[in-house]
């Protein structure tokens, strides 16, 4: 159950790394020096962009809830 809550994790981990530098830039910043212009013709409309959003906010609730998980199995 450890083993496969970790791997859940880590793949969430670097889905949500992916994810959060996919969103469009709002001023500046990382998502500008990684290339904020090629990102975001790729996420123009608006439908793309709600999307994104709902695939980073449900990446991060399975991160959450793999890290608490993980926190009460070591517990016991």
């Amino acid at each position: 159950m450890v083993i496969g809550t970790s791997i859940v994790l880590i793949i969430t981990s670097t889905l949500m790394v992916l994810l959060v530098l996919l969103h469009k830039g709002k001023g500046g910043g990382l998502s500008d020096l990684f290339g904020g212009g090629i990102t975001s013709s790729l996420t123009g409309s608006s439908v793309v962009e709600r999307n994104l959003d709902r695939l980073t906010v449900g990446t991060g609730i399975i991160w959450f809830v793999c890290i608490v998980v993980l926190g009460l199995l070591m517990k016991s």
